[in-house]
């Protein structure tokens, strides 16, 4: 058996951890059984963004008669946009994977594995067929083990997976997720969604501005439900223009029926809340994108003191010490924020208290103003607070604004009629408490609030007293500010 100073899972944010490591003189294993650079490379921010971008020079073009520019003929390749996209991400997992083979430290596995011990993990061999025996124990009631290695500071960065539903019909349906929809060769002609969260308004924005017509069946009356409600009903109110959205509508069954040229289709029927209406759509194509779960069940957490919560996310304490003490863990798979940049945040914290000396060493993560975006059309962004939130609190009296980009020198330039910048703010301490944004560039134009909340002195005033350059977008943030006492 194999001992290192530090085991890390997961071959994505672990990653920057396992390189840090391995450059201050630790033995590392980095553990990783797909493709180096976890879901944000492969399988989610970078390569949606991608298509995103493509998307997004679509729409331009497609509104230029706006402003006077006639365009005459356009075409969409959509394989070469797919192929762009994967080549670029392909190639950056590949050179990653490439580097780490030149070298012993970190040690590359590239292996299924699971915990047979406290601090011990196993790689599996494998079958005639080339399948695990993860689930197949041997005469003595044992995995066949290939090799298994040990270490008393280990890292588990394992993320998560697409959430699948239990409805009738879905499984033998040959549905697809996330996963499988950025690297589609054909165009569908139809596509219906289930769930209509970030995901799913995301990937709907893609493919519905080349021309795919849009199903989206959504449990809440809302799109997007956990943004601020203004942001949320304003979203919903903008794609229930462009698209079919069905709200208020739990999907029941999914079956395949006869579709044109000999093809099959997808039928689904869903039900709304006041349990007489059905609704009945048919697509060529059905993708459930209603969240993600912890991938936390692939390492048998039960050989270890390491526990999860009722949804199977791994519990942590303030250090992202998990309850098995040199066990750590961080990112998706611990669901505080699911977020790229929050995993980059507790990489940070967990490198320091895996390697601290004592408890009072260990540094506590902090949180302070986590933002998130949703790159969708239009944008959306978001920190602190929503209001719902603020109208269950009794403890926080809380001013607000709302300012209009319309009524800005440039959202005129961009006819931007839609966005908003909305602040809500303590009464009191005059203290910023949520932010949120709808409109062009909104991933953008938070990154003055979160300075503000982080690292400045949280004050409104600290916006609304800053020059902001006429008439740059930016000026919608600094006027929604000055507006929160009239």
């Amino acid at each position: 058996m194999r001992k290192f100073d530090l085991i890390v899972v997961g071959g994505g944010t672990g990653l920057d951890i396992a390189n840090t490591a391995a450059q201050q003189g630790y033995r590392v294993a980095l553990i990783e059984k797909n493709m180096l650079g976890g879901t944000c490379l492969n399988r989610g921010c970078i390569p949606s963004k991608l298509l995103i971008h493509s998307a997004n020079i679509l729409q331009t073009i497609e509104n230029a008669g706006t402003f006077g520019i006639s365009v005459k003929s356009l075409s969409i390749d959509l394989e070469k946009v797919i192929g762009r996209v994967n080549k670029i991400t392909d190639d950056e997992s590949h050179k990653i994977k490439n580097g780490l083979l030149q070298v012993d430290n970190p040690l590359l596995y590239s292996e299924e594995c699971h915990f047979v011990g406290e601090k011990e993990i196993a790689f599996l061999s494998r079958g005639e067929k080339g399948k695990s025996n993860k689930n197949h124990a041997n005469k003595n009631g044992k995995y066949d083990i290939k090799e298994s290695i040990k270490a008393d500071k280990i890292l588990i960065a394992i993320g998560t997976v697409p959430k699948i539903p239990k409805i009738d019909g879905l499984a033998s349906s040959e549905f697809i997720t996330s996963d499988e929809a950025i690297r589609l060769k054909e165009q569908p002609r139809t596509i219906t969604f289930i769930g209509g969260g970030y995901i799913a308004c995301e990937l709907a924005h893609f493919f519905g501005s080349l021309g795919t017509k849009i199903n989206i069946i959504q449990r809440n009356n809302r799109l997007i439900p956990n943004e601020d409600e203004e942001i949320s009903e304003k979203f919903t109110q903008i794609f229930s223009k462009k698209y079919n959205v069905y709200l208020g509508s739990d999907t029941e069954s999914i079956s395949k029926v006869p579709g044109p040229n000999g093809s099959e289709t997808f039928h689904v029927v869903a039900g709304k809340k006041d349990g007489k209406t059905k609704v009945e759509v048919e697509s060529d194509q059905l993708i459930v994108s209603i969240g993600r779960q912890p991938n936390s069940s692939i390492l048998n957490l039960e050989k270890t003191g390491v526990e999860v919560d009722e949804y199977g996310f791994i519990k942590v304490n303030e250090y992202l010490e998990t309850t098995m003490p040199g066990i750590f863990a961080i990112g998706d798979v611990v669901g505080k924020y699911q977020f790229k940049h929050n995993a980059n945040l507790e990489a940070q914290y967990a490198y320091h208290n895996i390697f601290s000396h004592s408890d009072q060493e260990k540094i506590p993560v902090d949180y302070t103003a986590m933002p998130h975006a949703i790159f969708s059309s239009p944008q959306v962004a978001g920190v602190g607070y929503t209001e719902q939130e603020l109208t269950k609190r009794k403890d926080i009296r809380y001013l607000k604004s709302v300012y209009p980009y319309i009524q800005t020198g440039m959202g005129l330039a961009l006819e931007d009629k839609e966005g908003f910048v909305k602040f809500l703010v303590d009464k009191v301490s005059r203290k910023i408490l949520g932010c949120h944004i709808l409109g062009t560039d909104a991933s953008t134009l938070i990154h003055e609030v979160l300075v503000t909340m982080r690292n400045g002195n949280g004050m409104i005033e600290s916006i609304s007293n800053t020059i902001h350059i006429h008439p740059a977008l930016s000026e919608v943030v600094g006027k929604a500010a000055s507006e929160i006492d009239k």
